[in-house]
Parts: C-alpha cells; sequence; structure tokens
C-alpha cells in the first residue's frame, strides 16, 4: 500500500477547499454594493459642493467686472428684460442676451461664467434699478442701483452662508424664495 506524503495530503486538502460557496460570492457582492452605493453618495454631495463654489467664484468674479465696468463707464450694465424672467436678465451658457454679453464685450471675461447646471429663470440673475424704480422700493438714496445674484445653490437649504445680501428699503432680495446669494451696489 503506496502512502501519501505530508506534502501531497496537504494539497489535497487545499484543493478540496479553494473554491467559494454562493453564500460566500453573495455576501461579497453585497458588500461590494454596499460601498459604491456610499462612493457614489459622497461623491454626487462632492459634485454638488463643486457647482457651488464655482458660483460663488463666478460671483465674485462678475461683481469685480461690474466694478471695473462702472468706473470705465461711469454706469452698470443695463438689463435687457428679454430673458422672459420676471424682468430679471439671467446668465447661463445657452443665453445671447445677458447682462454678462455688456462685460465681455469690454473684454472683462476672457471666458463667458455661467451656471453650470440652469437652463431656465435660475442661476445668475442681474437687474440694474433706475433711480425711478428705486423710489419704489423706498430706498434711502434715490440712485440707480443693481441686484446680482444665484438662485440655485445646491448645497444650502436658504440663504447662503457666505451671502453678503442685499435689501433697500422694504425689499430684501437676499430670501430663499428669491436668491440664496445676493449683493449690489449703487451708482454715486
Amino acid at each position: 500500500m503506496v502512502t501519501k506524503s505530508k506534502s501531497a495530503r496537504l494539497i489535497e486538502s487545499i484543493s478540496a477547499k479553494s473554491g467559494f460557496t454562493l453564500i460566500e460570492l453573495l455576501v461579497v457582492m453585497a458588500i461590494i454594493g454596499f460601498l459604491a452605493s456610499v462612493v457614489l453618495v459622497n461623491l454626487n454631495g462632492a459634485r454638488m459642493k463643486a457647482r457651488d463654489a464655482r458660483r460663488l467664484s463666478d460671483m465674485k468674479q462678475i461683481r469685480l467686472a461690474l466694478e471695473l465696468y462702472y468706473a470705465k463707464i461711469g454706469a452698470y450694465p443695463n438689463y435687457t428684460s428679454n430673458d422672459d424672467c420676471a424682468g430679471w436678465d439671467i446668465g447661463y451658457y445657452d443665453s445671447n442676451d445677458t447682462f454678462i454679453n455688456a462685460l465681455v464685450e469690454k473684454s472683462f471675461f476672457s471666458k463667458t461664467p455661467g451656471d453650470p447646471t440652469a437652463t431656465d429663470c435660475n442661476g445668475y440673475k442681474y437687474y440694474r434699478y433706475t433711480a425711478t424704480d428705486a423710489t419704489d422700493y423706498v430706498c434711502s438714496v434715490i440712485a440707480p442701483f443693481y441686484v446680482l445674484g444665484v438662485a440655485n445653490m445646491e448645497t444650502s437649504d436658504g440663504t447662503h452662508p457666505s451671502s453678503p445680501g442685499w435689501s433697500c428699503g422694504n425689499r430684501n432680495w437676499g430670501n430663499p424664495n428669491e436668491l440664496e446669494w445676493v449683493t449690489g451696489g449703487f451708482e454715486n
């Protein structure tokens, strides 16, 4: 009778136990699925934060361009009111008649900023109020002014914490129903 060596018996025992059972495979697949869903949820949150960071960066650039435009021209750009958004000019990629065009024409931007997700009346909004419009809001300074804001921040529920805010008399544009991030400026 031939006896097997110790190493041969070890190899037989390993090869007999080397496969996974169906239960083990299902458990591993469930763990991988759970981890993938956690990663996707976190990735989506990171994308929303990145889009909001871009919006805030664009607002700083647009605000600076508005001030440069004012210094060069002596007034803020007029709004076109052609966007059919309750009189607001809107800024997004496909809009051809926005307030941003006046800033681009004066070479204040090398690339036109635009809200990354807006395709309608959400996104960047701009309105230049005349002195007559200003008296409608009981502003203490009877002078033209502009209001600039974002209507669709993704990571804030209401007024964005970094919003400087803007109000005039009895009108506050920095409320969650109108603009989540807002600023403005008076002409001298």
